[in-house]
């Protein structure tokens, strides 16, 4: 937003492009809709912003990273030359000259390092075409500062971690309504890597399985059976609408208070038992000791029920993912 703003002021038109990841949490705020959060950050800017949805192709990267890690499962180099190759033909298809971001030297560990910005540009094919307003007076000029196309004077030299100076500028160009800096990108969360690490592992990381990443308590019961728990009421809506054949369901007795559980994979006697432990384990039991965990396999209709203790927290916690 603030490099928007920059180069706006220099009577340039700028046109924004936002690559929606499954792991990007940008649209929070807004019950996860990425188009309209864009249309209200559009709008405060006075730009058209083009959202662009990355999918397997970005799942191909995330596995297997050329430049590997960070300090979970982010592979932020590839990420961004990734990203930045389609900011590339998008430009060519608009016939635009060049394209600005909002980085800043030497604030993000892996990706930021100002010789790692000049690679990921090569990388890209941008290179000197990339102008980085809040750090272009500690970074070497691009072309459309030898060309005159902006004026290198009206950028600035941020650098480091320290945010300071573009929450002061942000209030000076009159942005408010900015995200969080820290957070974004559910690949850095230790809780997520782990759920994705358990996907890679066990040859299920797929789009859907994704999407089912971002809900529940997820539990693996074998290496071909696993369990998301609802937390609420509308996680365990979501879990029901996300069944297919062949899955399980777990829900609580008509007068126990509880959440709706999803079971994906190969259950026998002994995993089902487990599954229904563990939903016991998160029911309000209203002073019982044990409960009778209904269950089906999808899509048949009746249920099933198993008389069940819940689970032991050690058990449980050896079994979370």
């Amino acid at each position: 937003m603030l490099a928007a703003k920059i180069i706006q002021g220099q009577g340039i038109e700028v046109i924004g492009l936002h690559c929606s990841t499954p792991f990007d949490t940008c649209a929070k705020k807004m019950n996860g809709d990425t188009l309209q959060f864009m249309r209200v950050i559009g709008e405060s800017l006075g730009i058209h912003v083009i959202v662009m949805h990355l999918g397997k192709e970005f799942l191909d990267i995330v596995k297997n990273p050329r430049h590997g890690y960070g300090s979970h499962v982010n592979p932020c180099i590839d990420c961004r030359i990734f990203m930045l190759k389609k900011a590339y033909e998008l430009m060519l298809s608009l016939q635009a000259d060049f394209i600005i971001t909002g980085e800043v030297a030497n604030q993000r560990d892996m990706s930021q390092h100002k010789p790692t910005l000049r690679m990921i540009e090569k990388r890209a094919g941008l290179l000197g075409l990339i102008v980085r307003p809040l750090s272009a007076k500690v970074l070497p000029e691009t072309i459309p500062e030898q060309k005159n196309w902006i004026q290198r004077d009206c950028l600035f030299n941020f650098n480091g971690r320290n945010r300071r100076p573009q929450i002061e500028l942000a209030n000076r160009l009159g942005i408010l309504n900015y995200s969080q800096p820290a957070g974004g990108c559910l690949l850095t969360d230790v809780n997520n890597a782990r759920k994705i690490r358990d996907l890679i592992e066990h040859n299920l990381f797929n789009l859907e399985e994704v999407a089912l990443m971002r809900i529940g308590r997820h539990f693996r019961l074998s290496p071909c059976a696993r369990l998301i728990v609802g937390r609420d009421q509308k996680e365990n809506k979501v879990l029901e609408d996300c069944m297919r054949e062949g899955d399980y369901m777990f829900t609580t007795p008509d007068d126990i208070a509880g959440p709706c559980a999803l079971g994906r994979g190969e259950f026998d006697a002994s995993i089902l038992e487990s599954a229904c432990k563990i939903t016991c384990y998160y029911c309000d039991k209203n002073d019982k000791i044990d409960l009778a965990i209904k269950y089906r396999k999808v899509p048949e209709n009746g249920f099933k029920e198993m008389n069940v203790f819940p689970v032991v927290p050690e058990e449980l916690k050896k079994l979370r993912i």
